[in-house]
């Protein structure tokens, strides 16, 4: 799997991230620990969660999507207290992907189909 960068938010400590693929989206973020999110949520075998900001998703723009997003519906599964988003989908494992990324100790990415992620777009 190829990615293609879109964006990232980041501090020295944090660096949620959101690349394209062909027909995907993967989102870098901030594995979760908190176990009351970690108890409402079913995952199959191949699908983790990540917590990222809701202002990631504004780099949305430079695939072509855009709009706002308003319809909070999976992928997005919970959106927390301070308003950042859980995002579930499929655990990246694609050792070519994951070589194009850094990612830190605390955080995990997740692949998700970018028709899903366009059906949480109003707007645009």
């Amino acid at each position: 799997m190829h990615l293609r960068f879109l964006g990232k938010t980041s501090s020295p400590d944090e660096s949620p991230t959101l690349y394209a693929a062909d027909d995907s989206y993967v989102v870098q973020g901030w594995i979760v620990t908190d176990a009351e999110i970690l108890a409402m949520i079913r995952l199959a075998d191949n699908e983790t969660i990540v917590e990222i900001p809701a202002k990631l998703m504004s780099h949305l723009t430079k695939d072509g999507l855009c709009g706002e997003v308003t319809n909070l519906a999976p992928p997005i599964v919970h959106v927390t207290t301070d308003g950042n988003y859980i995002v579930k989908g499929q655990r990246v494992t694609d050792a070519e992907a994951q070589e194009e990324m850094d990612i830190p100790d605390h955080e995990t990415c997740v692949e998700v189909p970018k028709s899903a992620v366009a059906a949480l777009l109003i707007g645009g």
